[in-house]
């Protein structure tokens, strides 16, 4: 757990500790000038854990001691979830996303004065995580009061992750109920924001430029950024699936995209703007792989096509970073307004609004497997809904 604000300096506690290095989870009691602790049963208590004449080895000791986990606590059951086999089963991503999820709860502070994840799990209910995943969504709160960023898919992936997590914990004893079972999930934006295409051309430019200059120069930019965009608006990608590419997904009529999320994978041909950028990251990549006198991998699937400065593929932080980079770049060229704000999939629904032809094959070109998921033939109002039905 994190520590929340800054302890204030405190007169009454005495000189030989450093008030700038107590540990997490213990306060002074400045009336009755002793140490205590909080724990949750029912409703928040404390506990004296130590006199005034306790040395700061002392409290960091105690600290250590408290810090097993409590059997009772939610974060026990996460914890014993985290290390079965069937956790370890699942695809790495879905460990990283349960491990982010589990970092939320630990971090969550209810009313009670303690995170989420030290609750006691025989006690939490379903409206108990209803107004969980309410306060989630809401996002961080600014000073005046007011929530500017509201974040429901951060707040439904707590909510899945709590779900299965509950469900295994059933099958296994630690729990009788899962309280995560029928709560409403936070509504999220049906659609991501999908630039004009004249706007994403002048971005994408900038980009290009941005990346020439040297490297840690103000305003430079990581040299890969303006490719990625470019082959994710070409070949209609998510973020994911432009991660993956590798040399074996380069075919002699184009580039094979292997899609997630169930959709069909397909092939985009070659047209000259998609293979400079291709080429672009391939020689990109050797240069790095040549300098850092990295061994090159016989099989095409092991040559990832974008690679960090350390020639290794490419993150999804990485290249989350990257971008936000870029998208403030272009906000301070005026590009771009706060409001106009683009992530990498809005590239996607860009590629599909701008793919030539019918229905059909706009579909078959996003890889979508039902008609309803393709972004760009989703009636969004009634007027839609009668422009389509006259096409």
């Amino acid at each position: 757990m994190t520590r929340g604000r800054k302890r204030k300096y405190d007169p009454t506690i005495l000189q030989h500790i450093d008030q700038t290095k107590i540990p997490n989870g213990i306060y002074w009691h400045r009336q009755h000038h002793f140490w205590y602790t909080v724990y949750v049963d029912g409703k928040s208590r404390s506990k004296k854990v130590a006199d005034k004449t306790a040395r700061l080895s002392d409290l960091f000791r105690i600290a250590d001691e408290l810090s097993g986990l409590d059997e009772q606590m939610l974060d026990y059951m996460l914890d014993q979830f985290e290390q079965s086999d069937k956790f370890k089963s699942l695809k790495k991503t879905t460990q990283d996303d349960y491990q982010y999820c589990r970092r939320v709860l630990q971090n969550f502070e209810t009313k009670l004065g303690v995170p989420f994840a030290q609750l006691n799990r025989k006690r939490i209910h379903r409206p108990i995580v209803q107004k969980l995943i309410d306060e989630l969504a809401k996002g961080e709160r600014a000073r005046d009061g007011s929530y500017p960023k509201p974040t429901p898919a951060k707040a439904n992936h707590v909510l899945r992750y709590l779900s299965r997590a509950f469900e295994w914990g059933i099958n296994r004893g630690y729990s009788s109920e899962n309280p995560a079972s029928g709560v409403e999930a936070a509504t999220e934006r049906a659609d991501p924001r999908m630039p004009e295409l004249i706007t994403m051309r002048a971005v994408i430019a900038l980009w290009r430029r941005r990346g020439n200059l040297p490297s840690r120069r103000k305003g430079s930019l990581s040299p890969y950024l303006w490719a990625v965009a470019e082959i994710a608006y070409r070949c209609r990608m998510r973020n994911v699936e432009v991660r993956k590419l590798s040399d074996a997904d380069a075919l002699t009529e184009g580039v094979y995209v292997d899609r997630v999320k169930g959709s069909r994978d397909n092939a985009t041909r070659w047209i000259p703007a998609l293979r400079e950028a291709w080429d672009f990251l391939v020689q990109r990549r050797n240069a790095i792989w040549a300098k850092r006198r990295r061994p090159v991998p016989l099989r095409a699937e092991d040559r990832p096509l974008i690679v960090a400065e350390d020639g290794a593929r490419v993150s999804k932080e990485a290249l989350k970073s990257v971008w936000a980079r870029g998208i403030e770049i272009a906000m301070k060229a005026k590009l771009i307004t706060d409001a106009e704000r683009f992530g990498l999939h809005g590239l996607k629904h860009r590629g599909i609004t701008d793919t030539a032809g019918t229905p059909d094959k706009k579909q078959q070109a996003s890889g979508h497997i039902e008609r309803r998921m393709v972004p760009s033939l989703r009636p969004r109002s009634a007027a839609r809904r009668t422009r389509w039905r006259r096409g």
